[in-house]
């Protein structure tokens, strides 16, 4: 059976990769850009090094700032009114995932118009939007080199998956020196994002040699170089690896898809406000344990690339230190509880059957080596407090 794989056109890979934004906007032949990206960037400066790398090469561009962590259908919609309005060919997403998946949501809609949830899976999107340069600043969500974006629509509390190659950036520019002014907690829920990415992608379903290739590699990366870029966010090598695992592990969902993690993941950031890669490193060692014993030789692997096992070791013994691993991790890394993340107890335990059955409609968890029913979510929810 043969697997479809889909990429940016154009992907520019190391230090200063960013630097390369106005040649790569030439050879695509865009030159009127909006830049899409959040406060932080602006305040960081980020936005106005493009801005001015762009003006000497005589591109004008203009910034839309106001997008928000966790994008939502209403704070993308002056984006869309900003794209409607202005006269631009393309668009550069600077920021982390969120900015990122806001730009992917406001090319089409920009373009198309309609509404969000007229784009939500199962459709699966294959319109061309504006086309977008996705310059991201954190080693997490991959979203520079994945066909979906993630939008809460606010009157439902619903995490919407849009999917299909029309969110697709035409260019990745993964410039590893963006993400040395990250902050350790950023570090942590971003690294164990890709992480998760890996995984996920590993053990999915839809897994094919192609998206195994690139999730190994990334594991070999993220495992040993997450707690060094945590600890020291300085640490060169640490980063480069870190962007270029997350980048890898992106490519790998994005052609085998997500899990049961991300499955559950999304409820819980859409009623409970908890940032994704926060809620996935929450879950990722109950969901873990769950599902093992349908993919042992699996998830054995997963701790041989991360380098907690080692070849001669059984895949028992491997997964073993895995689940080891992944729950030290977390609190090496200081994941919090939900507890202690400041939520009540008993709108946790009330919500746990819907948010099961949103996980279950999702799609992801049907990828999982187990797929469970909406009992056993409940109770891996359960699990977590």
């Amino acid at each position: 059976m043969s697997t479809q794989v889909i990429l940016p056109r154009i992907m520019q890979v190391g230090e200063g990769a960013s630097h390369e934004l106005p040649d790569v906007l030439n050879s695509l032949g865009c030159c009127r850009p909006l830049i899409i990206t959040d406060k932080m960037m602006v305040e960081l400066g980020y936005a106005g090094r493009i801005q001015a790398s762009l003006s000497q090469q005589g591109i004008a561009s203009h910034v839309f700032s106001d997008t928000v962590p966790e994008p939502t259908v209403g704070s993308i919609q002056a984006g869309v009114s900003e794209v409607q309005a202005g006269n631009y060919d393309c668009i550069i997403a600077l920021g982390g995932g969120s900015p990122i998946d806001s730009a992917k949501a406001i090319s089409i809609l920009g373009k198309h118009g309609g509404h969000m949830r007229d784009y939500k899976f199962p459709r699966v999107v294959i319109e061309a939007g504006l086309p977008i340069i996705a310059v991201p600043t954190t080693a997490g969500t991959g979203s520079e080199v994945t066909r979906f974006t993630i939008i809460t629509d606010e009157d439902t509390d619903e995490k919407m998956l849009c999917v299909g190659i029309g969110f697709m950036p035409v260019a990745a520019l993964v410039d590893y020196t963006l993400t040395l002014s990250l902050p350790p907690r950023i570090t942590a829920d971003t690294g164990i994002d890709a992480l998760t990415h890996a995984i996920e992608a590993y053990v999915s379903k839809k897994a094919s040699p192609y998206s195994d290739s690139q999730a190994l590699s990334a594991m070999r990366l993220l495992g040993p170089n997450l707690r060094r870029a945590y600890h020291n966010g300085n640490d060169k090598a640490a980063r480069e690896a870190m962007m270029l695992g997350s980048t890898l592990a992106g490519v790998a969902f994005s052609n085998a898809s997500v899990a049961l993690v991300h499955g559950m993941s999304r409820p819980i950031g859409a009623a409970f406000h908890v940032p994704h890669g926060l809620s996935n490193a929450m879950l990722l060692p109950s969901v873990t344990r769950f599902s093992i014993p349908a993919a042992p030789a699996r998830y054995a692997e997963c701790a041989r690339a991360m380098g907690v096992a080692n070849v001669n070791d059984s895949d028992e013994h491997a997964n073993n230190m895995l689940l080891q691993e992944l729950y030290a991790l977390n609190e090496e890394l200081q994941v919090p509880t939900l507890a202690e993340y400041g939520i009540a107890q008993h709108a946790f335990f009330d919500l746990m059957p819907t948010m099961a059955e949103q996980a279950l409609a999702s799609g992801s968890p049907n990828n999982n080596p187990r797929v469970p029913g909406v009992d056993e979510i409940v109770e891996i929810y359960r699990q977590l407090w």
